[in-house]
């Protein structure tokens, strides 16, 4: 972890008083003893019959507070990912802040012509590249669901795609545990076993149980095998406020905190202290449009006290960036995205990811990434705190300059500025008077996110991936693709 050199925040926000929270986990532990949950998979409730749950007549598993509070001990409240060639990349925790894509989206505005179409394949090597190249996107999640593939294996399909072309630290889907265990397989090759898998982990899986009070058999069954195979995973369920949740915000987080926090129990049952990611996605359903919306205000109350009390009880937090409800590149989008990312980094959230959404989380676009990538930057400099050496409380060169001087040729200036923090220079935002700005084409922010785009896809990419290795993991795909079992419930 020594090897991390994360960003914290210096300026932090925090809106919840420790009575509150308590009021707030308190409640979730009344609804997992009181109300219980379906668990959809024989195995885990007897796992979570040992762990001294209760399995009563109505089916429902109960979970009491010892059993939540064993969970919360043994959980870390740090863990760190790696990038592909195994150096140290994230270290989720505490106040430290990260920024991602987001998976699975169905369409795409095309980088090139602007179309409005199908995501494809191409579409996720594409994601993974323009990640690859911004300082500002720390992992990469697909981005966009190949719709014309057949979906038999697709998800490794996308996480080879992902693999082949970024270096950095991949957030992963799985339609099960057979896939699942082949994306492992995958990258324990390119690790050099499952042992170097385990104490390098490369990727983290995102698993979600169905809102209200619900565990599937697939999502358990993949839970359980991250706990088996020691792969980070972030058990976090998508309740939608109003729809599969209270239309409280209280309840809302209340209910969530119960689903995620029975799957904590039963991955730290099995395998006590292996890296667990707590978090509530925060969906909102618009009851005028019956839109489920990501950037409801609602929402990001919801997100603010779901992050808090993350904080709280010490566990790693999944988080949501970058992302509008706009179905254009416009000023909705600058407002939505910069309010969210902002409010991201002042809470201190560890993983926040769905940089690059649009429309509701349906559509992705390449210029939403790097236009995030700039207000990530820009806030970096904002929250970075301010310093105050003596250097920078320049006593002696406000003496020197006196009252009717200025500090243009003074060494002072020079100095601060070549050496740092200096003045934060924008790369898309235009700090051009109008005449330069007509005589450098008059470009907006879309056209200029759009060049930055093209000018990434038109570099090289990240180093190749070792021929053997590339082999061997094409051949654990196309075994997969050829199995019947493939989609098979778990």
């Amino acid at each position: 972890m020594s090897d991390v050199a994360p960003f914290t925040p210096a300026v932090r926000l925090s809106h919840l008083g420790d009575d509150v929270k308590t009021r707030i986990f308190e409640a979730a532990l009344r609804v997992l003893a009181d109300v219980g949950a379906s668990v959809q998979h024989d195995e885990a409730v007897r796992l979570l019959q040992k762990a001294g749950c209760s399995l009563d007549s109505d089916g429902l598993v109960r979970v009491p507070r010892p059993a939540v509070e064993r969970a919360l001990s043994s959980a870390p409240n740090a863990f760190t990912l790696y990038d592909r060639d195994g150096a140290a990349a994230m270290e989720l925790g505490g106040h430290n802040v990260y920024f991602g894509t987001g998976s699975d989206l169905m369409w795409q505005y095309d980088p090139h012509t602007g179309e409005h179409r199908p995501s494809r394949l191409d579409d996720i090597a594409r994601v993974a590249r323009v990640c690859e190249a911004l300082p500002n996107m720390d992992f990469v999640m697909s981005g966009a669901y190949p719709t014309e593939l057949d979906p038999r294996g697709v998800y490794a399909v996308t996480f080879l795609t992902m693999m082949r072309n970024c270096t950095k630290p991949l957030v992963i889907v799985a339609e099960s545990e057979i896939d699942l265990g082949v994306i492992i397989d995958v990258a324990a090759d390119v690790r050099g076993g499952r042992d170097q898998l385990r104490e390098r982990p490369y990727f983290l899986a995102y698993v979600e149980p169905v809102s209200p009070l619900s565990h599937p058999a697939e999502s358990v069954a993949k839970l359980l095998l991250c706990a088996d195979a020691g792969v980070p995973v972030a058990y976090v369920p998508a309740p939608l406020l109003g729809a599969t949740s209270p239309v409280s915000s209280a309840g809302h987080v209340v209910q969530g905190m119960a689903e995620c926090l029975l799957g904590l129990v039963l991955h730290q049952h099995r395998a006590p202290g292996a890296p667990f990611m707590f978090g509530v996605n925060q969906g909102t359903l618009d009851m005028v449009s019956g839109q489920p919306s990501y950037a409801a205000v609602e929402g990001f109350m919801n997100y603010l006290t779901v992050v808090e009390m993350a904080k709280w009880l010490g566990l790693p937090n999944w988080g949501i960036s970058g992302c509008t409800d706009s179905q254009a590149i416009d000023a909705q989008l600058g407002l939505e995205v910069g309010e969210l990312t902002l409010l991201s980094m002042l809470l201190g959230s560890n993983l926040n990811h769905d940089v690059g959404f649009m429309g509701f989380g349906l559509t992705g676009a390449l210029e939403e990434i790097v236009i995030t990538d700039e207000f990530v930057s820009m806030n970096k400099k904002l929250l970075s705190g301010i310093p105050v050496q003596d250097e920078d409380l320049a006593v002696n060169v406000i003496a020197e300059v006196g009252p009717k001087g200025h500090y243009l040729r003074h060494p002072h200036t020079r100095r601060y500025l070549r050496k740092g923090p200096g003045q934060w220079r924008p790369r898309l935002l235009n700090r051009d008077n109008r005449d330069r700005w007509v005589e450098c084409g008059g470009l907006d922010l879309r056209e200029k996110a759009r060049r930055k785009v093209q000018a990434i896809l038109e570099s090289e990419g990240p180093p190749t991936l070792d021929p053997v290795l590339l082999a061997l993991a094409e051949e654990r795909v196309a075994a997969l693709k050829a199995s019947p079992k493939v989609g098979s419930p778990s």
